[in-house]
C-alpha cells in the first residue's frame, strides 16, 4: 500500500488522505443529428460504444446514488469542482475561491460557460442546484448535501457556499455530482419533467437519445468551453445484461468497451486477435446489506455475526472472482480518507463459531430468509449470491435468492422493500470515508435497515464538524471497527474493474469507475 500527503495552502486545515487509490421500447431523444447509433469507434464516422450491464436510472443527478449512472453523467454535466486521476481536487466550473471561515467560501464562475441549450452559466444556477439537494429530504443526494445552508449571490458569476457547521468534507462534496450544475431558467420555463426527458447540461457531451433497457447516445456540444470533443461524433452507452453477450459483443467488434467481463472469459478476451481485458482496483465494496427490524432474525447482532462466519470470503475472492476482489471488513478501502488498513485484506470464517453464535441466539435450527440480489450489475453478482446462499446453508440457514433486473432492484430499494438481506455494492466517488460510513446514521435508514448504534451516532456527529483532519481520521476509522464488529452490513470485498477494450481505443479505468469520454481516444 502506498500513502501520501498533500498540503492544501489555500485551506485553513490540512486535508489528509491515504492514497492507493431487453429493449421496453420507450424512447426520450432530443433533435436529431446525421449520425447512426450502431457503428463502433474503430470505423471511419468515428462513433464509440461501450456495453454496460445496467440501464442509467434517471437523468436527475440529485436523486440516485448509483455509480453506473453516474459514470454515464458524468459526460453531460460538470462539477464545480473535480478530482483528477491522482485523487487531487481542483477546480472545475469555478475559476477562483476563497475561503471567508469554517462556515462560508466565496467562489467565482469561470467566463463563457453555457448550458447545451445555450444559456449561460450563472450564479443563479449554483443556488438553484446546491439549495436544491440540500433542502429535499426526498432526494438521493440530500444526506451528502444538507450541510449547506445557503447560497449566496454577490454577482453573475460570484457567489458564497454558506454551511450550517464548519465542513471539513465540502470540498470533497462539491467534487461529486450533487454539484453538476442545473440549469435553472430552462427548468423554470419547461418543467422539472421537461428536462427529465430533455436534459442539458455544460458537458463535453449533449444528450440524444433514451431508449429504454437498450441505449443512451451522446454527441459532441459544439460550444463547450472548453473546446469541442473532436475525438468521437457519437457516444452509445449499450445496455447488455448479460455477460456472455458483452463478452460476444466485444469479440465480434460489436461494442468498443464492455464493462464487467467476467473471469472465466479473461483468458478468451485477451487471446481474441484486437481485444485485451484492462484491470484497476475500484473504489466500490460489495456487501450484504442487513435488515435490524425488530422480530427479524437479522435484529439479533449474534445472527449477522454468524451469518458474517458462515461467509467464506476466501473463496468467494479466489473460485467466483477468481482473484478480481480483495477481502475486506471495512467500507472506507485505501485512497479513501479514513481508512484503517488493520480492516483491510482480512475477513471472518469460521462455520464451528457461526453455529454457536446461532445456537446463543435462540436459532440452532436455523431460520429461512431471503436474499435479494441484482444480476449483471456487478462482477459475478449472481454467482456470488448463489454461493453465499450455499455457505449459509452449512449452517441450516435457508436462502431463497431473489434475483431482480438493476430497474426492479433500485425500485425494491427505494420502496424500502428489502427483505432480511440484499447484495450491494457501494462506491465512493468523494473518496472521503464519511460518504461510506454515514451509510450506519439510524435517521438516513429508518425504515429500510432500522439500525441503530448510540456509540456510532455520537462519532457521526462528531466527525462531521471536526475541521482537525487527524481528529477526523481517528473518528471515521472507530466507526468502522465499531461497524466490523456490530454488523449492520456484512462487508464481503473489494470489488477489481475488470473491462474488455478494443485494441482500437485507449483506455485506462480509474477508481472511481467513471467512463468519461473525452478520456478515451482512438487509435
Amino acid at each position: 500500500m502506498m500513502k501520501r500527503k498533500r498540503f492544501w495552502g489555500i485551506f485553513l486545515f490540512v486535508i489528509t488522505a491515504i492514497l492507493l487509490v431487453g429493449c421496453s421500447g420507450e424512447t426520450t431523444t432530443s433533435e436529431p443529428t446525421d449520425t447512426e447509433q450502431n457503428s463502433t469507434g474503430s470505423e471511419a464516422d468515428k462513433n464509440l460504444t461501450i456495453a454496460i450491464g445496467a440501464d442509467m436510472v434517471t437523468f436527475d443527478i440529485h436523486d440516485h446514488n448509483n455509480t453506473s449512472t453516474e459514470a454515464i453523467h458524468v459526460n453531460m454535466f460538470n462539477y464545480l469542482f473535480k478530482k483528477d486521476e491522482n485523487g487531487e481536487i481542483h477546480p472545475e466550473l469555478v475559476e477562483e475561491f476563497n475561503i471567508i471561515d469554517d462556515l462560508t467560501v466565496e467562489m467565482k464562475l469561470k467566463e463563457g460557460v453555457t448550458f447545451h441549450n445555450g444559456d449561460p452559466l450563472t450564479s443563479e444556477d449554483v443556488k438553484f442546484t446546491l439549495e436544491r439537494v440540500a433542502t429535499d429530504d426526498k432526494l438521493k443526494e440530500y444526506p451528502n448535501y444538507k450541510q449547506i445552508k445557503e447560497v449566496q449571490i454577490v454577482d453573475d458569476l460570484t457567489f458564497k457556499v454558506i454551511t450550517h457547521a464548519p465542513e471539513p468534507s465540502l470540498f470533497h462534496r462539491l467534487s461529486r455530482l450533487g454539484s453538476g450544475i442545473l440549469p435553472k431558467k430552462y427548468i423554470d420555463e419547461n418543467g422539472w419533467d421537461h428536462f427529465l426527458s430533455n436534459p442539458v447540461g455544460t458537458g463535453p457531451y449533449q444528450f440524444k437519445e433514451w431508449v429504454r433497457d437498450d441505449h443512451i447516445t451522446l454527441v459532441p456540444y459544439d460550444n463547450y468551453y472548453d473546446g469541442k470533443v473532436e475525438e468521437w461524433e457519437e457516444v452509445v452507452f449499450r445496455v447488455i445484461p448479460e455477460n456472455s453477450t458483452r463478452v460476444s459483443e466485444l469479440l465480434t467488434g460489436g461494442v468498443d468497451i464492455a464493462v464487467n467481463i467476467p473471469p472465466a472469459d479473461w483468458e478468451r478476451v485477451n487471446s481474441n486477435e484486437g481485444t485485451s481485458i484492462v484491470q484497476e482496483v475500484s473504489n466500490r465494496v460489495i456487501m450484504l446489506i442487513l435488515r435490524s427490524t425488530e422480530g427479524l432474525p437479522t435484529a439479533d447482532v449474534r445472527v449477522r455475526q454468524a451469518l458474517d462466519y458462515a461467509i467464506d470470503d476466501g473463496a468467494l475472492v479466489n473460485n467466483v472472482l477468481q482473484g478480481g476482489a480483495v477481502p475486506t471488513t471495512t467500507m472506507v478501502g485505501p485512497g479513501n480518507f479514513g481508512h484503517n488498513p488493520d480492516l483491510y485484506e482480512t475477513y471472518n470464517y469460521d462455520v464451528e463459531k457461526a453455529k454457536e453464535l446461532l445456537a446463543q441466539a435462540g436459532y440452532e435450527d436455523g431460520f429461512e430468509m431471503t436474499l435479494q440480489a441484482p444480476r449483471g450489475r456487478y462482477l459475478q453478482d449472481a454467482e456470488v449470491a448463489e454461493m453465499i446462499a450455499g455457505m449459509l446453508a452449512a449452517i441450516n440457514v435457508k436462502v431463497n435468492v431473489e434475483f431482480l433486473e438493476w430497474s426492479n432492484f433500485v425500485e425494491m430499494r427505494n420502496a424500502n422493500e428489502n427483505k432480511e438481506a440484499y447484495l450491494l455494492g457501494l462506491g465512493n466517488s468523494m473518496f472521503d470515508g464519511a460518504y461510506s460510513v454515514d451509510w450506519y446514521r439510524a435517521e438516513r435508514y429508518a425504515g429500510h435497515t432500522d439500525y441503530k448504534n448510540d456509540q456510532i451516532e455520537e462519532l457521526l456527529a462528531a466527525s462531521a464538524s471536526n475541521m482537525n483532519p487527524e481528529e477526523r481520521a481517528k473518528q471515521i476509522q472507530e466507526i468502522s471497527t465499531i461497524a466490523a464488529e456490530d454488523l449492520p452490513f456484512i462487508n464481503l470485498y473489494q470489488e477489481k474493474i475488470n473491462i474488455g477494450i478494443s485494441d482500437s481505443v485507449d483506455f485506462d479505468p480509474t477508481p472511481d469507475e467513471m467512463l468519461y469520454a473525452p478520456s478515451i481516444t482512438s487509435k
